[in-house]
């Protein structure tokens, strides 16, 4: 595994000159090389035309897909662009055919966004909602999992690395239980995807939704569908238009016979560029490499805060990520977010809104999110410490 070079990479992310990011799992730094790529496609459409611009980028843009099958370990053919992960995760979700009585299994870390979709399913068809208990680390309890799925599960449906902590759920045994009962298996990977290694074959996931804001360090308005074609080629999406499909009687239309049925005619070709642009570095650097680093910079962030009386730190699970919770006793959560931004120091606050039945199950109002990329550096995890430090009081 290759060392990263830091210097070059802080040299190469205009954003490094100006904050101390620490909020990558809301939307990272892009590199320069990504910010070129986007803008110059920009540039392109406003001096040509748009359907020009893309006609000359072609290449580019087809090149979006190789790159991302390669990142995740699956079949170009199975890569969908979306404009955000929140978008690719209804595509699937919503594309099933819920009927009363089946039953979506997921879990406690859950995001809001996905168990509001799961309310209004539910609520339209009779499907019921069945969270699976935490084991003692706090993460998916696999053994729970195995004894409550059944006949009538339709789908089990988690989020690979939740918005509110560090916890990397059990993706692979997740994956083998619902694999061998036959059951589609849903990940919503928008923090994981760029952070550590994703391998779809390995995870056996059907769905995979992600975005490209967050540690793949690409434009925000892009993300990707990750469709398996072996158990998912027969659904249907719930939009069609005649880029998903083609009008081939005056009565009769024909799907596509990919993953690009999920997505639209009408895209953001600029941040299609400058996705895979992002992606392309996240292989050229290596997900192992990016993964030690990110592990590295997160674990010492939690030993400096470990030192300070009065904060308590929030992360579950045996494997924890880049993204670093904690509380501050006796303080108000996002006036200190607000204090450290006027000192161009960027956190931000995760509360009951995004992951209700978790932290209120924990008893926590909202938790301080610090996220780390790898352009961070030891000497900025100690200047945000000591800065935490002094706002509080």
């Amino acid at each position: 595994m290759t060392a990263l070079d830091i210097a070059r990479l802080r040299a190469e992310t205009p954003g490094c000159a100006h904050v101390l990011h620490l909020n990558a799992a809301g939307s990272a730094l892009p590199s320069q090389r990504t910010l070129d790529a986007t803008l110059d496609h920009l540039k392109l459409e406003a001096e040509i035309g748009g359907y020009e611009a893309a006609a000359k980028a072609h290449d580019q843009l087809e090149g979006f897909y190789p790159a991302v099958a390669k990142l995740i370990g699956a079949e170009a053919s199975e890569i969908a662009f979306v404009e955000n992960a929140t978008r690719a995760w209804d595509l699937a979700f919503y594309s099933l055919d819920f009927k009363p009585g089946d039953r979506i299994l997921t879990c406690m870390s859950e995001y809001s966004s996905n168990y509001i979709s799961y309310l209004q399913v539910a609520k339209k068809t009779g499907a019921e909602i069945v969270v699976v208990p935490d084991d003692n680390h706090g993460q998916i309890d696999v053994g729970a999992l195995e004894r409550m799925i059944d006949k009538r599960t339709k789908l089990v449906s988690i989020s690979h690395v939740p918005t509110q902590g560090g916890l990397v759920q059990p993706a692979e045994a997740v994956g083998r239980i619902a694999n061998a009962a036959g059951v589609l298996y849903l990940l919503d990977a928008c923090q994981s995807v760029g952070q550590l290694p994703v391998d779809v074959a390995k995870i056996g996931c059907d769905f995979l939704s992600m975005t490209g804001r967050k540690y793949l360090r690409g434009p925000r308005g892009t993300g990707f569908l990750y469709a398996r074609s072996a158990t998912t080629a027969g659904i249907e999406p719930i939009f069609l238009d005649n880029h998903a499909a083609k009008w081939t009687g005056d009565n009769e239309y024909t799907l596509r016979g990919d993953a690009r049925r999920f997505e639209n005619w009408e895209r953001y070709f600029a941040g299609v560029i400058g996705l895979k642009v992002a992606t392309d570095q996240a292989n050229e650097l290596g997900m192992e490499a990016i993964w030690a680093r990110l592990r590295e910079l997160s674990e010492g962030l939690r030993a400096r805060l470990a030192t300070l009386k009065g904060i308590t730190l929030t992360d579950l699970g045996q494997v924890k990520g880049a993204i670093v919770t904690f509380s501050v006793t006796a303080a108000d959560h996002l006036a200190l977010k607000d204090k450290l931004r006027q000192q161009a120091i960027n956190v931000t606050v995760s509360t009951q809104f995004s992951s209700r039945l978790d932290l209120k199950n924990r008893g926590l109002v909202n938790v301080m999110r610090a996220s780390v990329h790898i352009y961070n550096t030891e000497a900025e995890l100690d200047r945000f410490v000591a800065a935490l430090d002094a706002a509080r009081s």
